[in-house]
């Protein structure tokens, strides 16, 4: 029984030019150990209801980039995972820098880094990241959809969020 469940309500951002994905080696995670993510981060309690305000803070805090500097910033994928006696919910959001944009990597978080797509799953990251990423590589860059995740034993399974 899960009498005492907290939640952890977090976000990340992974941004693309050309080929590359930008990536996050974090140092130093209240909730993983060293690995690599998107830039993101927990929400501040304002932030609760609008994980878009959270990933932008997250992303001028952590590398300096600001919204102007992406194009098709989109939230492309909400996860869910039971782990330590908490919920973690994951907002991932997708975007392109924009031509002649500039991206700092130098970071207080970790080490940023462009990653070749092709290269990005030998990377380690949370298990989660992982599993999000590999359905975003395969399916998910190739349609507009938003997706939910549920963790599992065995890999996420994943539906399309739709309203009705």
């Amino acid at each position: 029984m899960h009498d005492e469940i907290n939640l952890r309500n977090m976000t990340g951002i992974y941004i693309s030019r050309g080929a590359e994905m930008l990536m996050l080696y974090r140092i130093g995670s209240r909730v993983v150990e060293p690995s690599w993510c998107g830039i993101g981060g927990h929400f501040e309690d304002h932030e609760l209801n609008n994980p878009r305000i959270c990933v932008l803070r997250e992303l001028e805090e952590e590398i300096g980039l600001k919204e102007r500097s992406l194009k098709n910033l989109h939230l492309r994928y909400v996860t869910l995972r039971l782990k330590n006696g908490e919920i973690r919910q994951n907002y991932y959001y997708f975007a392109d820098l924009k031509p002649d944009e500039e991206v700092t990597l130098i970071s207080e978080e970790g080490k940023v880094e462009w990653i070749p797509f092709d290269k990005v799953l030998d990377r380690k990251m949370p298990l989660t990241a992982k599993f999000m990423l590999e359905h975003y590589i395969s399916i998910g860059k190739f349609t507009e959809e938003l997706y939910s995740g549920i963790t599992t034993e065995t890999g996420m399974v994943f539906t399309e969020l739709k309203e009705f």
